[in-house]
């Protein structure tokens, strides 16, 4: 089973750790293995790329002819992929050797369509002292009660996904409309591949917990205003997700019910037994993030033509 792994990037700035994102993929020990690495419109980027990695075998180096997000970037991946499975990994990520191997273990184990791992916090600096495991969602990491070994879910998280590539690309990959792009902050650019590959092939995707990868969270991941400004977001993709999609699997408001329902009253019980600022600041920061999530979707069902605007 050829697996191809697709890794996107755009930026100078973020050189060092996509290198260190495509070191890692060149040292799977899974073999057959196809690497495709997608410059999204920056000739620089390209030609550094291809100076540094173009030369491998089994290495694939494309450049879009302009920025096109993250969304057409690893759907050209895909289209130059030739592996039966495409894997996609963030390009500041890192993946453990076995990441491949684990997830082909779960395809040639199951008759998975699509296959998710677990994804790890890196953090460059210290853990903020307020930040909530249960909120690792925001920064793209797997959050506590997330999903069991083998539990089928709707998607996992970018920095660690794969789907049968024909299949993928069946439903036409991400919707170049979803996922960063410029000053654009959609999310969830998973989502929607998730709940169409549902309606299709009638499967979700599989969790596994044996295939890691590591996500670099840089230090502005930790400050309380970029989160607060990525909760907001998250509510605003949320709705339009919604609109786009009313009858799919609604997974993030059922962890938020789980949120408000079990994880905060464990948390007090914690706070009155083991009383610590840490475990306040936590706390309210729980209460804080979710506010801005629903205030996010609440914006967004105030802004008219909310998907015209999103797709624009």
């Amino acid at each position: 089973m050829k697996v191809s792994v697709v890794v996107c990037t755009y930026s100078m700035d973020r050189y060092d750790p996509f290198s260190e994102c495509v070191e890692s993929v060149l040292a799977q020990e899974y073999e057959p293995l196809e690497v495709i690495l997608v410059v999204d419109g920056n000739p620089e980027v390209y030609e550094r790329v291809q100076a540094d990695f173009g030369r491998e075998e089994d290495v694939v180096v494309h450049n879009n002819a302009e920025n096109r997000g993250i969304s057409f970037s690893r759907t050209k991946g895909a289209e130059l992929a030739s592996g039966e499975i495409v894997a996609f990994i963030d390009d500041d990520a890192t993946a453990e050797p076995d990441w491949v191997q684990r997830l082909v273990d779960v395809y040639e184990s199951t008759d998975a369509i699509a296959v998710g791992g677990d994804v790890r916090p890196d953090w460059q600096t210290e853990k903020p002292e307020f930040f909530p495991e249960e909120f690792y969602w925001l920064v793209g990491c797997v959050e506590p009660g997330f999903a069991e070994d083998g539990e089928v879910v709707r998607n996992t998280y970018g920095s660690n996904i794969s789907y049968r590539r024909e299949e993928f690309l069946e439903v036409g990959g991400y919707d170049p409309n979803t996922g960063r792009k410029g000053d654009k902050h959609l999310q969830a650019h998973e989502a929607p591949v998730g709940i169409r590959l549902l309606e299709e092939y009638g499967k979700g995707m599989v969790f596994t917990t044996d295939a890691v990868v590591h996500h670099t969270l840089f230090e502005y991941r930790g400050e309380f205003r970029w989160l607060l400004f990525r909760s907001f977001w998250q509510g605003y993709s949320k709705r339009v997700m919604d609109l786009l999609y009313p009858d799919a699997p609604d997974d993030k408001s059922a962890y938020l019910k789980q949120l408000l329902t079990h994880f905060v009253p464990k948390r007090f019980k914690h706070l009155i037994r083991s009383p610590s600022i840490s475990a306040v600041k936590q706390l309210v920061s729980i209460f804080v993030f979710t506010a801005a999530v629903g205030l996010g979707y609440l914006y967004a069902i105030l802004t008219p033509d909310v998907v015209e605007k999103a797709n624009a």
